[in-house]
């Protein structure tokens, strides 16, 4: 069955940075990662296994904050999210946009409402708050 084939393939990849697999059902998987592999899974999705992305979400756990990004390979019926938890203390990830463009805007509000600093995108402006929000004050953090 592909699908095992394919959540094979990101565990093998993964190595030592898949922290977590998550089965939901024989038509979804999650794949909590080290943050710096995110762009290597997301590339084979994309690339090698056709995968179209979904969108992304960001949460607020109180003590960190989750990235969970959602891609649907199309031809199979499965879909994949791989799912990254940054500390509070350091909320920086590289973007996802050299793999996969149309992230931009998902990234740009998840920058914007929970202060996620997302490395070489190609601009963090603001997307849904007018420009001279305060800055440092991010409506979806819980500790604000």
């Amino acid at each position: 069955m592909r699908q095992e084939a394919i959540i094979q393939n990101i565990k093998v990849r993964s190595d030592k940075d898949l922290l977590e697999v998550i089965e939901k059902s024989k038509n979804r998987a999650y794949f909590t990662i080290n943050k710096n592999i995110l762009a290597q899974i997301a590339r084979y999705l994309f690339n090698e296994e056709k995968a179209r992305f979904i969108t992304a979400s960001g949460v607020d756990t109180r003590k960190a904050v989750e990235i969970l990004y959602h891609f649907s390979i199309d031809e199979i019926g499965f879909i994949v999210t791989l799912r990254v938890i940054l500390d509070k203390s350091s909320l920086e990830i590289d973007s996802l946009t050299p793999v996969v463009k149309c992230v931009e805007w998902i990234e740009m509000e998840m920058h914007e409402m929970l202060g996620v600093s997302f490395k070489g995108h190609p601009n963090l402006k603001h997307l849904l708050l007018k420009d001279d929000w305060p800055k440092g004050n991010y409506p979806l953090r819980r500790d604000q």
